[in-house]
């Protein structure tokens, strides 16, 4: 099996060692003005020591680059949904730690439960949990969301549920073990009906990748990458990190991704780039 995780992410399992939703109040979108709004969240950091595993090629040979990891709750009039959920809280509290490897260096600083305090949330709060994909780095507090509907392509599902991924020994599976209430979707997805939020299906760098596309008064169309990009000149050169699912399909998903882009004129972030994730509206600012 390749290396979803890359070489020696196996510490991870340790890390990591409503079946009915809310009855929603239907609220059209001229009697709430599209009231939409999105906050960002701190996941964690990840150092990546070895950049060059972000290529398939020598581009990044001898580089270095930390990467934000946040994830997002985009309220909407008829419901909450988290986008990602960061890295492993077992972090939260502790020291700095690097992969046998060397790859990585990660921490955290706070919980999700800590964080949603900030808006006014509890975990209750949360309807819908969409993660970009099940990687470490994304599905870090995603057993605390038990009681949110878990949106998620059905060959992600397939994917993180598999006898080979449950016997990996990355922690994978173990992350999200603990969802039981599983709305599976295939291609893109209307969270809410209305054309706001939507779960666009990208695959390629797991089997069931995706991105979000929000369109909200005064910020406009806008795309959450996921990890289809992980850098800006990932999106420029089309590059593809060498642990991708599926590089064909990865490239697929980048051309696809930018024509939608390009026709819905959405501004783009790349979620792990500390740039973009400095310029996101934080708690308890949003866009309006």
């Amino acid at each position: 099996m390749k290396k979803h995780l890359l070489l020696s992410l196996m510490v991870f399992a340790v890390l990591s060692c409503k079946e009915t939703k809310k009855e929603e109040k239907m609220v059209s979108a001229e009697e709430t003005g599209l009231e939409i709004k999105l906050y960002t969240f701190d996941g964690g950091t990840v150092m990546v020591n070895n950049l060059e595993l972000f290529s398939q090629d020598t581009t990044y040979q001898g580089q270095t680059k930390e990467f934000a990891d946040p994830f997002y709750v985009i309220s909407h009039p008829n419901g909450n949904l988290m986008w990602d959920a960061g890295l492993p809280q077992q972090l939260v509290g502790q020291p700095v730690y690097t992969d046998p490897s060397g790859a990585f260096t990660v921490s955290r600083k706070d919980s999700v439960v800590n964080q949603l305090k900030q808006i006014g949330m509890t975990l209750a709060d949360i309807d819908y949990l969409a993660l970009s994909h099940t990687h470490f780095d994304h599905s870090g507090h995603a057993n605390a969301m038990k009681e949110a509907i878990w949106l998620v392509q059905g060959s992600e599902y397939d994917f993180v549920t598999s006898e080979e991924v449950k016997n990996s020994g990355e922690g994978i599976y173990e992350a999200i073990q603990e969802l039981k209430k599983i709305q599976k979707i295939k291609g893109d997805h209307d969270v809410f009906g209305d054309g706001t939020v939507i779960i666009k299906a990208m695959p390629g760098h797991t089997p069931g990748h995706q991105v979000l596309f929000l369109d909200m008064p005064g910020n406009g169309p806008t795309l959450l990458t996921g990890d289809l990009y992980h850098l800006y000149e990932n999106r420029e050169y089309q590059r593809v990190p060498i642990f991708n699912d599926d590089v064909p399909q990865t490239l697929a998903s980048m051309e696809a991704f930018e024509a939608f882009a390009k026709v819905k004129g959405a501004k783009v972030y790349v979620q792990h780039q500390k740039e973009d994730f400095n310029t996101m509206p934080k708690a308890p600012k949003f866009l309006n």
